[in-house]
């Protein structure tokens, strides 16, 4: 359900980026500041590079050691560590929601549980007003932390809790994630149907399209 800027030009004597926004506009001007704060950390500094095959060479020169993915989550797990020091409010949760997502990358399940504990404690103490209600709507760390972690009643009570916000239940990682979640507690049937439920949302999910299959049950 989310979507990304895509940055296509810069402009220095602005201090804007010209980006492509779905959503917004075409030729959307983003201020550098606007971006690299709160927009960005927001979703852990995540970026995709679109390159041409044959400049290959190029990009991965200019990336360096960035161009592996776990240095790359190792050096965001340890931003976020120094900005969770440095913030407060609705900042700070997202410092530690991003902790929680990079050590998920490094497969550090109970550390990164233990960092979304945190985000969480965050969010509750937040004015409701500031409260980002519909982040698992885009990431869904949280549940791959929890359930590998053997927290499987936390990633039940979080997805219905992510999808009673919505106005129709189309979060199909949120049904996967509760799907495997009732089957680690016993509820084959539940879990079923919560699998199939998140196939038919979408059918390109092969997560769960390899999970029905693995369990000999028909994909949507």
């Amino acid at each position: 359900m989310g979507h990304y800027e895509v940055i296509n030009g810069y402009d220095d004597s602005r201090g804007r980026f010209i980006t492509q926004d779905s959503y917004i506009m075409a030729d959307f001007p983003l201020p550098y500041d606007q971006l690299s704060g709160r927009w960005w950390r927001d979703f852990n500094y995540v970026y995709l590079v679109i390159y041409p095959p044959e400049r290959e060479p190029e990009v991965l020169s200019v990336l360096g050691p960035h161009a592996d993915p776990l240095y790359n989550a190792q050096q965001a797990a340890q931003k976020a560590l120094e900005e969770i020091a440095a913030l407060s409010g609705r900042d700070l949760f997202f410092a530690w929601f991003a902790r929680g997502s990079s050590l998920v990358a490094l497969g550090d399940y109970p550390a990164a549980a233990q960092a979304y504990d945190q985000a969480f404690a965050v969010y509750a103490d937040l004015p409701e007003e500031e409260r980002p209600w519909r982040n698992l709507w885009y990431q869904s760390g949280p549940y791959a932390a929890y359930y590998h972690s053997g927290r499987y009643q936390d990633v039940i009570s979080l997805a219905n809790t992510t999808l009673s916000f919505l106005s129709k239940p189309v979060l199909e990682e949120s049904f996967y994630w509760r799907g495997l979640a009732k089957e680690g507690l016993g509820d084959a049937e539940g879990a079923l149907k919560d699998l199939t439920k998140a196939a038919s949302l979408n059918p390109n999910f092969s997560l769960a399209v390899e999970a029905l299959r693995s369990r000999g049950a028909p994909a949507p």
